[in-house]
């Protein structure tokens, strides 16, 4: 009898740390996927209600068609959250590489690049057909670090090519040893649409780059 209860209490306890589980996975998805302020409530009494089989609120179909409508306007909302970001990005970009324009040793190309040599190099130089090791780390322009090599332990090695355009043009005037600072506009960086949850849409970005070797 001991042992029967024991098991039971046991069960008891893993059947609650599983619907825990399961409502924990539901809910970070919900929260990935922008939704704000649900009934916790009514939530939990919508599968309740489903598991017992009881008469639903709504229709399975209903039920569709809201979620699809509630989650558009969200969609709508993050888009123009998005572009009012980027609009303030882009001017806070432009007005950073006009004044940047003007500081002591800074060179600016006619794509817009600009870079400053921080030391040069004795070695090979690469061209946008070769693949390179670097170190580097890069910033946002409020000095927030989004990426760092240094940071990891270790160099990175990828292809010109496969990199962003501010990159492919700067490297190339690199040699092997060298090492420059860019400041990268946004059209020869991730553009209008960001990286991730690091690199804002229309954000400037700048790059201190060490080139190690041309593979």
């Amino acid at each position: 009898m001991r042992r029967f209860l024991r098991l039971h209490i046991i069960n008891i306890g893993y059947m609650d740390k599983l619907s825990y589980a399961l409502g924990l996975g539901i809910g970070q998805q919900l929260s990935q996927m922008g939704a704000e302020n649900i009934s916790a409530e009514d939530f939990a009494q919508a599968i309740k209600d489903v598991l017992e089989g009881n008469e639903l609120k709504v229709s399975h179909r209903e039920a569709q068609s809201i979620v699809q409508d509630y989650f558009k306007k969200q969609e709508e909302k993050l888009q123009a959250q998005r572009a009012e970001q980027g609009k303030v990005q882009k001017e806070a970009g432009e007005k950073f590489l006009a004044e940047n324009a003007k500081k002591e040793g800074v060179v600016t190309l006619p794509s817009g690049l600009q870079y400053k040599v921080l030391f040069e190099g004795k070695g090979k130089k690469p061209t946008a057909k070769d693949t390179v090791m670097c170190h580097y780390e890069g910033t946002l322009i409020d000095g927030t670090v989004f990426d760092s090599s240094y940071q990891r332990g270790e160099p990175a090695t990828f292809p010109l090519q496969q990199v962003i355009a501010g990159w492919t043009e700067g490297l190339q005037l690199m040699q092997e040893g060298a090492k420059y600072r860019f400041f990268i506009p946004f059209r020869l960086g991730y553009g209008a649409g960001g990286a991730g949850a690091s690199i804002p849409p229309y954000a400037t970005l700048i790059f201190d780059v060490e080139l190690i070797q041309v593979v």
